[in-house]
């Protein structure tokens, strides 16, 4: 029994990057309906581990099971975008007010090395760089929460907003402000002034009224 449960979870495993993937490449389109059919057919496996994989899914929010009618993949719309960014200060910010003493000068060097680079991928259009980069140094604060249910639930935040799919092109000055506000926080940060830190996270970097401009070009093409 043991042994076939294991193998049940490594196949819904198999199933969820395989629909990740898809999400993160464009294939599959939001808004679209899924064959389901097809892709137990390519997958050459069942139903089940499928139906478990986009149980997931739908948790995280990626996508919508229609009962009798299918599942369909979620539209990132400003709704939810606007909520990711309120969900994504609020977190951020209690992280830094609560660890933020944790840090040593050794991490926030580290912040500020990764920014700089940060600024070389902007300069480079280096693209993956920039969002490796930015990751990192967003987690060495991050990493201090021993709240793994707020990790994981910033951890799947952050990827429906950069990852499903992925932009193939920055908007220069978006990225330019970002890394702006990076120095402001790392300043705030080297000032052991936690309380700054957190509003600055909280305020300025996740909030959606200072971000919706840039937003709007960068998801939807809108001035």
């Amino acid at each position: 029994m043991e042994e076939f449960t294991d193998n049940l979870s490594s196949l819904r495993e198999k199933v969820y990057q395989y629909l990740r993937k898809g999400l993160n490449d464009g294939r599959l389109r939001q808004g679209a309906f899924l064959n389901l059919n097809a892709i137990s057919a390519e997958l050459g496996m069942s139903r089940t581990p499928l139906r478990d994989a986009l149980f997931q899914l739908e948790a995280e929010g990626y996508v919508t099971i229609f009962p009798r009618r299918g599942v369909m993949v979620n539209r990132l719309d400003m709704e939810k975008i606007r909520n990711i960014y309120e969900i994504s200060g609020a977190l951020e910010s209690t992280v830094i007010a609560h660890s933020g003493r944790k840090l040593t000068d050794a991490d926030i060097a580290g912040m500020e090395k990764l920014n700089d680079q940060m600024r070389v991928a902007v300069e480079t259009q280096d693209i993956d760089g920039y969002y490796e980069k930015n990751t990192a140094f967003h987690n060495i604060y991050l990493n201090l929460s021993q709240n793994a249910d707020l990790i994981r639930t910033l951890h799947t935040m952050r990827e429906r907003l950069y990852d499903f799919p992925r932009s193939k092109a920055f908007i220069k000055d978006w990225e330019l402000s970002a890394i702006g506000e990076h120095d402001e926080l790392i300043r705030r940060l080297k000032a052991r002034d936690f309380n700054g830190a957190a509003e600055q996270l909280r305020d300025v970097h996740w909030s959606f009224e200072v971000q919706e401009r840039y937003a709007r070009l960068y998801y939807f093409g809108q001035e």
